[in-house]
């Protein structure tokens, strides 16, 4: 029970009900400097969202800044995490910037592009039940947040889970569940149309996905539009966001001067960069065009205006008749038809075989080079979060220098949009890879993209299906990719367009990724540029997309048609032992000194399973051999009967040696058993350092004891009078008869 004091004001609470699920949503009592603040539960899941804009618009912008900032708190989960002496959360993990971008793309095309004052949604989960998804919850806070504040965005959205379970959608599946799921989407949608689609599937087929988008966009719409009843009651007024500028006159003028000159850039074969220059330069030169015609613009408000905007009217141009071609004369850039795919062409080995594959696929102006490492087990990506820590043994990178399109940039690091395409390739291929059972290897792959006009994603997932393929990875299929785009119009009609390249990708309504081998879907991701899309959309996106991946999996094909057999000869090998997990501490012996020692006189990598598998990774044979007898040879149980390598470590004056066998074991040879004849001194037959051949006369199981004979491995010496038996093993008990002499 919680309990309050005055100067706390109260909560407004609201349920919404999806399914047999409850999400409670309050806004009121906490972060009220926030522009709004929406606090969102399910279950014992809590997440916060705030939206804040700043006051006034950013000067020489030309875009939406909107950021979505995704925090995980250790907190939530009841965990205190992070190195020694490191305990506060740092940059988020990848998975919760792939979150923040999920969020992003289904709340951006509600803003209005002509709002340049910086807009953030804050999303922080405040606990964690480990059964109800925070990224759902997070999602919805955020669409009610901006919603009630005073920012304006064409109504609210909401978001859901779909997953496919034993054949059957389910609704914002479990944590627990969604492991279990073979296909896995999250869906934003308005009141009326879908808006945003991020998924990983198992090889679905295209008639279950559309499936999934029916199921999940019915609830997404109930959320949205409880959420716009929420917004009536207590939303904060909108400020009116800045209208596009407008001039009819100048707009036809413009037109009518370069509409030749834009045409023949479009149709005819063009590099990206020329055609991009060329358009450059009509919007450049845009001001000086019009003021032929309307004159100077000193002490004319109406004429500075329309000269600052001469250029952005001039992309309007360029950007209208790119529209026109492909709606009305089903021509787009290049000359090409809306399901025409650009040339495809792919390579393997492009490297030298020390990288363990490597693959070069180009699809028009698109190239990207990628590679693949097999690592050992204990190489796998460790990332440690709210929900624990995570082991990856497959992780794909996705690289964007700012050459592959001609520009330079002082930002040379990783961001977030590297960070969502590398994940989309990665997960693309994660449904037909080999278990980690018949495939131990930890397992790389990385795309430079060194060339880009369009789908750049898409050129990373073919490209890694290659790599692996190269690298004697045993996939247990191909997978491809396309991208698909969209030109629309206010009457409703729209023409899908496959392999979208850069301009119909600024310049269109849609980017919609597939990714599939050929029984079904892989992953899909969907971003668009208008306030929803109609149905019918979405069942002729996936068919076009079904016939582009196999049109560029053919050619993929036709440059390695099956899975290499043979590894390069620079690529480690793994091999296993099991061996008992109680012998595992003898294997890292005390502190690491063991295991530390046979790495470092061998040169492999071992890595352990807490069920005593035991991984040998080496990229020398006789390492291999060497470790693995090492290992062996210390979870080996010493047998009475066997002859045994021995090696003196210590002498003990007038009792016995004691030696080292079996890698690491010790064991007592008495001085009684150094020879058949009396012995006085121990170093008379033994010294530290020799190196004998003695035999196991006993063994204790339980206190691991070992008592060895030399003289028992020799022949009787002739004539030897037998004495009489000794007793008493490794207690040194009683003996019989007269004494020795």
């Amino acid at each position: 029970m919680s309990s309050k004091t005055e100067a706390i004001a109260p909560n407004k609470e609201y349920t919404v009900e999806v399914g047999d699920q409850k999400f409670v949503f309050k806004t009121g009592m906490l972060a009220a400097q926030a522009n709004a603040t929406v606090i969102g539960q399910l279950g014992d899941t809590v997440c916060m969202s705030n939206c804040t804009t700043s006051r006034t618009a950013r000067s020489g912008v030309s875009f939406l800044p909107l950021q979505v900032v995704y925090q995980e708190k250790f907190y939530a989960a009841g965990k205190v995490a992070g190195s020694r002496f490191r305990k506060r959360e740092g940059r988020p993990a990848d998975a919760f910037v792939l979150t923040a971008r999920v969020i992003d793309r289904g709340l951006r095309p509600m803003f209005a592009k002509t709002i340049h004052n910086d807009i953030q949604v804050f999303c922080t989960v405040l606990s964690y039940d480990f059964d109800n998804e925070h990224d759902i919850v997070s999602a919805n806070a955020a669409s009610l947040a901006v919603a009630l504040s005073d920012c304006p965005a064409d109504g609210p959205v909401g978001t859901v889970r779909v997953g496919l379970l034993d054949g059957k959608l389910v609704l914002n599946p479990s944590h627990e569940d969604r492991e279990k799921c073979e296909f896995d989407m999250i869906l934003t949608a308005t009141k009326d149309r879908v808006i945003m689609i991020d998924a990983a599937a198992n090889q679905v087929p295209e008639e279950k996905v559309l499936e999934a988008i029916q199921f999940g966009q019915e609830a997404a719409q109930k959320i949205a539009s409880a959420f716009a009843d929420i917004q009536k009651e207590i939303g904060s007024e909108k400020w009116e966001a800045p209208a596009s500028f407008e001039h009819a006159e100048a707009l036809a003028f413009l037109k009518e001067g370069a509409l030749e000159g834009i045409n023949n850039a479009i149709l005819s074969q063009m590099d990206k960069l020329a055609r991009r220059a060329y358009f450059n330069e009509l919007a450049d030169g845009a001001a000086a065009v019009l003021e032929e015609k309307y004159g100077p613009a000193e002490g004319n408000e109406d004429l500075t205006e329309l000269y600052a905007n001469a250029g952005d009217l001039m992309h309007k141009v360029v950007t209208g008749e790119v529209r026109r071609l492909v709606l009305e004369e089903g021509k787009r850039m290049s000359g090409r038809t809306p399901d025409e795919i650009r040339p495809v062409g792919c390579m393997v080995d492009i490297l030298p075989s020390r990288v363990h594959g490597s693959a070069l696929f180009q699809r028009g102006e698109t190239q990207g080079l990628t590679t693949c490492t097999l690592g050992s087990p204990g190489d796998k990506l460790m990332t440690e979060g709210m929900m624990g820590e995570k082991l990856d043994r497959y992780f794909h990178h996705y690289n964007f220098p700012p050459f592959s399109v001609g520009e330079t940039s002082n930002r040379l690091f990783t961001g977030n949009r590297e960070i969502g395409h590398g994940y989309l390739a990665q997960k693309a291929l994660e449904p037909v890879l080999p278990t980690e059972e018949a495939f131990p290897y930890t397992i790389r792959t990385v795309t430079e993209i060194l060339e880009s006009n369009g789908s750049s994603s898409m050129a990373a997932t073919c490209g890694s299906t290659l790599a692996l393929m190269a690298a004697g990875v045993p996939i247990s299929a191909p997978v491809s990719g396309i991208a698909m785009g969209l030109m629309s119009d206010p009457s409703g009609k729209f023409v899908v367009l496959s392999d979208l390249q850069d301009e119909e990708d600024f310049g269109g309504d849609m980017d919609f990724k597939v990714t599939g081998t050929a029984a079904g879907v892989t992953a899909i991701q969907m971003d668009i540029k208008v306030k929803g899309l109609p149905d019918a959309v979405f069942k002729e996106a996936l068919e076009k997309a079904k016939i582009g991946r196999a049109s560029i999996l053919k050619d993929m094909l036709s440059a390695i048609p099956e899975v290499r057999k043979e590894m390069s000869a620079f690529a480690p090998r793994i091999e296993t032992i099991v061996i008992n997990p109680e012998d595992i501490r003898l294997i890292i012996g005390k502190g690491g000194e063991t295991i530390q020692k046979i790495t470092k006189e061998t040169g492999v990598d071992i890595d352990i399973e807490d069920s005593g598998l035991v991984f040998v990774t080496s990229i020398d044979g006789e390492s291999m051999i060497k470790a693995k007898e090492w290992i062996q040879g210390i979870v080996a149980k010493p047998e009475v009967g066997t002859l045994y390598e021995c090696t003196v470590v210590r002498v003990i004056d007038g009792v016995g040696a004691i030696v080292e066998f079996l890698k690491g074991k010790d064991a007592m040879i008495h001085i009684s058993e150094l020879k058949w004849e009396r012995t006085e001194k121990v170093e008379d037959v033994l010294n530290v350092g020799d190196v004998v051949q003695a035999l196991c006369v006993e063994f204790d199981a339980k206190e691991g004891k070992t008592r060895m004979s030399l003289k028992q491995s020799q022949p009787k010496p002739e004539g030897y009078v037998e004495r009489p038996p000794r007793t008493g093993g490794f207690s040194g008990g009683p003996r019989r008869g007269p004494p020795r002499r």
